[in-house]
């Protein structure tokens, strides 16, 4: 009788393997709860009260027993970042990797909930060099290929400068200049930020960037529709 042998998920395989490649440059793994508090989910990022973010038709509010304030799904990892920060010394170099929840519909492209990554480095003198040579030595390790990035300015409450960050994607056929996508949100950790966590803005800096673990897949494996990667059909996990 054929032993059939089994094998981790493509979200898993991938997760691991961005630890490790943090792993390599002094990079430890941080997590956090999924069900968070108002006050690390928006608050303690500098997230205005005003905020889309915070409307019921993007984010999953729901009230705990025991517990005053609201709660929420989070709708990012950044949560750990600040979880980290009050509790932790700079300096900081953490990855932390997990899932996230949106409000909103599904489609080949969109998921109530997927996987996230993000990065942070807090110490004296970290500056946009740091965040660019980051960024370009996980592409390289992850994708096996020197990438082309591009930095467009952006706005994020959590960072100042914020930036979305575009690689260039060959086409299929090598031939052509290719196209440029959106890969990662990133920036400059804003001094409110550190301020909230208990670090002098005037003494550390840092760097922060997150991306979706799916984007990632779509773009280094072929997935077309981000709801294979949760369907459970062994005849789409089997492919990996």
């Amino acid at each position: 009788m054929k032993t059939l042998v089994g094998h981790q998920h493509p979200l898993t395989q991938m997760i691991a393997e961005i630890n490790g490649i943090f792993a390599e440059i002094g990079f430890v793994f941080a997590e956090g709860p999924e069900a968070e508090t108002v006050h690390y989910n928006f608050d303690q990022l500098n997230v205005p009260k005003d905020h889309p973010a915070r409307d019921m038709q993007d984010t999953f509010f729901f009230k705990a027993k025991d517990v005053a304030e609201p709660m929420v799904m989070r709708t990012q990892t950044s949560d750990v970042q600040v979880r980290y920060m009050e509790s932790h010394e700079p300096p900081i170099r953490i990855i932390a990797p997990g899932k996230v929840f949106r409000n909103e519909s599904t489609d080949a492209t969109h998921e109530a909930q997927f996987y996230q990554f993000e990065c942070l480095c807090v110490d004296q003198g970290i500056h946009l060099g740091h965040l660019k040579g980051t960024i370009e030595y996980f592409l390289k390790h992850f994708f096996g290929t020197d990438p082309e990035i591009r930095f467009r300015p952006n706005y994020f409450p959590f960072v100042e400068p914020g930036f979305e960050i575009d690689m260039k994607v060959q086409d299929k056929d090598g031939k052509g200049a290719g196209k440029w996508i959106e890969i990662l949100g990133a920036g400059m950790v804003h001094p409110n930020v550190l301020r909230n966590c208990g670090i002098d803005p005037d003494v550390y800096s840092g760097f922060a960037f997150g991306v979706g673990v799916d984007r990632l897949g779509f773009m280094k494996y072929g997935f077309t529709d981000i709801r294979d990667l949760y369907s459970g059909d062994l005849r789409f996990v089997n492919q990996f």
